[in-house]
């Protein structure tokens, strides 16, 4: 039975309808040029007719006329599609709430992120006093004409005094660091470019911070060239970049990327440098009291994960996956000469570890327990303090502070609860609400369960299932599977408006913990990664059989979606079992296996991926690679594919030949878009109105399909 979505009383409801209510929107694609590149590697021959689709969409006219082109003939669809100005409406209503992020404190003064409700970008907020009221520091919706250029990074001095704070233009990774003074608001004429991938760490007497940069790419090549020599610097406040010290190179590993760190005091630099994504690295410290600031190398090789968790003195903290899967904590005598050595504080649990911070002499240990959040304690010296009690199924977040802290902040959210944040005391251990936003909507109309099903191979995959209460999912409703596999990144309930609009539609959203995420540590990761990558594929398939197998949904009813490295999960998926979805969303997707590392952050990946440059990783790559199996003679379900012209971090190429090759072959008579959006990029920062734009077409899109709107 197909069924239309109708906006009734201000409540979007289902109305059945016959299943000759409508039929597939007619496409006529644009004529796409096919060249006549092809590589040849280990004996195979690849043709890449699309090549010429990798050039940058805003300096070719040939590419900017093709993407012109296929948003037209995307528009033509979207615009035929029921009820999507419904669906819009809808999110605007559901988005316009208060909402706020987790509190940050430093010299006796609060800051935080606060969005009124439909703001483009996120205000900063500070609180002089605990008894101040609030004023604003940073509102960047005056920043651009759009709204497209944001507030990313910001980090203010240890004494309060100080703000650093990076300006993220158009999408793109790149950032520029501005500072600002907190009391008079005033912005400082410090400024700094070529920012990437870079905290901002502060020094101890807060004349300057820390950051790492790349140097200047050629004209032209900003937003595609690879990034290499990533170099940490010091910036005093007043002076000019060119004046900047040195503090951290590794011209002979040019693929480093450093991640860096100031201890509580200020006394110690702690550099995490990895080769790519996964995080083991090699860990320097420099003793920022000595005349001279010579890294001293704790950690060699890159075989470990090692996050700094908190100080106390000269003892670092930290966690890591040496000898621990699923992870534990150490200590670090900093002073103490001669070879270093880690002595375990926590040790590993059945649980996997996602973070810890030291506050007010505790260490707050965050576990995932099943793909779910919970918080124990512990004393510096790792003896057992109870644990903090949450709402519900969830995931927190925060837990930021000092080891001589008295309080500390997280929040905590879930599919049907926006985040709430809490002051935790830590001497009496009680949790108090410090915002808690006013919703549009009552989280008890939702419920949210949690299944696990086998794999392909056997292996116990936790999923969880949203949805309205009133949807009985003993029967089959149009369904939304969600996943992502890779990177070792754990998908823990959390919030999302555009889930939540879903679920209103009367749509169930199903979540899928694949293998190469980061829910039960090292083991699980790896078994998702490199020459197991399609064990991730096999997970949501087989995700995707369960839902179909317990009579949630049905192939016909069936839509999935995922981002980035969740695009190449759903390109490949798509290709290996078209059968088995009704539609399709590959979002900003990896999606050219053989190229990936020529571009950009590309090179970071082989980590997860492999290199495309060795045979055993070449041959594996090419098995899934979405771009380069796309089976014609198979009908294949509506696919909209989203990207965006600033996407400096999966380069827009990769989408632009994916839909080329899609719309060349013989896949049957559904859709296969493309939506391009301008001025934005991989998603970060990306203005409210873009999203809700977004979103709105591609669930009047999966609705159709699946029929949720019909």
């Amino acid at each position: 039975m197909r069924r239309m979505l109708v906006l009734t009383a201000g409540i979007l409801s289902i109305v059945s309808l016959s299943p000759s209510f409508a039929a597939s929107p007619t496409v006529a694609y644009p004529q796409t040029q096919r060249g006549s590149v092809s590589d040849s590697k280990f004996g195979v021959t690849v043709p890449d007719p699309y090549r010429w689709l990798e050039q940058d969409v805003r300096t070719t006219p040939e590419v900017k006329a093709w993407v012109d082109a296929e948003n037209q003939a995307t528009a033509k669809v979207l615009d035929t599609l029921p009820q999507r100005d419904a669906i819009r409406d809808r999110l605007t209503k559901l988005w316009n709430f208060e909402k706020y992020g987790v509190p940050v404190k430093e010299g006796g003064r609060t800051f935080y992120l606060h969005n009124s409700g439909l703001q483009n970008q996120f205000v900063l907020y500070v609180q002089d006093t605990p008894d101040a009221a609030a004023r604003v520091l940073l509102d960047p919706n005056g920043w651009s004409q759009d709204g497209a250029t944001a507030l990313a990074e910001w980090s203010p001095s240890h004494d309060g005094k100080h703000l650093a704070y990076a300006v993220q233009d158009g999408g793109t990774d790149w950032r520029t660091v501005k500072v600002l003074d907190v009391a008079g608001g005033k912005v400082e004429p410090d400024e700094i470019r070529w920012v990437k991938f870079s905290d901002l760490a502060w020094n101890g007497d807060g004349s300057g911070f820390f950051y790492a940069r790349y140097a200047a790419p050629a004209q032209g090549a900003e937003f595609q060239s690879t990034n290499l020599d990533q170099t940490v610097y010091f910036h005093r406040l007043g002076t000019p970049q060119e004046t900047d010290r040195k503090v951290y190179a590794t011209p002979d590993k040019p693929n480093l990327v450093h991640s860096i760190e100031t201890t509580d005091d200020g006394r110690y630099l702690v550099i995490c440098s990895s080769e790519g994504t996964d995080g083991r690295c090699q860990v320097a410290v420099i003793d920022l009291r000595a005349a001279e600031w010579t890294p001293r190398l704790v950690v060699s090789g890159f075989d470990d994960r090692f996050i700094l968790v908190g100080s106390r003195d000269d003892t670092l903290f930290f966690q890591t996956d040496r000898a621990a899967p699923r992870y534990r904590l150490v200590a670090l005598d900093a002073a103490r000469a001669g070879e270093p050595r880690f002595d375990e504080v926590v040790p590993q649990a059945a649980s996997a570890i996602e973070g810890a911070s030291l506050v007010g002499g505790k260490l707050i240990v965050t576990y995932m327990e099943d793909a779910k959040s919970a918080v124990r304690l512990f004393d510096e010296a790792g003896h057992a303090q109870g644990m903090i009690e949450l709402p519900g199924i969830g995931s927190v977040r925060g837990f930021g502070g000092r080891e001589n802290d008295p309080e500390t902040y997280y929040s905590f959210s879930s599919f049907n609860l926006p985040p709430t944040v809490y002051r935790y005391d830590v001497a009496s251990g009680r949790s108090t609400v410090y915002k808690r936003p006013d919703v549009p909507f009552d989280a008890a109309d939702y419920v949210v369960s949690q299944v696990f099903y086998p794999s392909k191979d056997g292996t116990r995959i936790p999923m969880f299932l949203a949805h309205r209460k009133d949807v009985d999912i003993t029967k089959p409703h149009p369904t939304l599977l969600y996943g992502y596999g890779g990177f070792n990144v754990p998908l823990l309930p959390s919030f999302s408006v555009t889930r939540l609009a879903w679920m209103q539609m009367g749509g169930v959203f199903a979540l899928a913990n694949l293998r190469g995420g980061g829910e039960y540590g090292k083991d699980w990761h790896d078994g998702g990664r490199l020459m197991k990558k399609q064990n991730v594929f096999d997970d949501f398939i087989a995700a995707g059989e369960y839902l179909v197998k317990s009579h949630v949904t049905t192939p016909a009813q069936l839509a999935v979606l995922g981002e980035s490295n969740g695009g190449l999960l759903i390109g490949a998926v798509v290709n290996q079992r078209p059968d088995l979805f009704a539609a399709a969303l590959p979002a900003v997707g990896v999606m050219d296996m053989l190229r990936f590392d020529q571009f950009t952050a590309g090179r970071f990946w082989v980590d997860d991926y492999g290199n495309p440059a060795e045979e055993a990783h070449f041959r594996n790559l090419l098995s899934f690679s979405p771009y380069h199996n796309i089976k014609g003679g198979k009908d294949y379900p509506a696919i909209l594919v989203t990207t965006a012209d600033t996407d400096d971090r999966v380069v827009p190429g990769h989408s632009f030949k994916y839909a080329a090759a899609l719309q060349a072959a013989k896949i049957g008579p559904k859709p296969h878009l493309i939506r391009i959006e301008t001025r934005a990029g991989h998603g970060s920062g990306k203005p409210t109105d873009k999203i809700i734009a977004e979103y709105a077409d591609m669930w009047a899109f999966i609705g159709f399909y699946t029929g949720l709107t019909r």
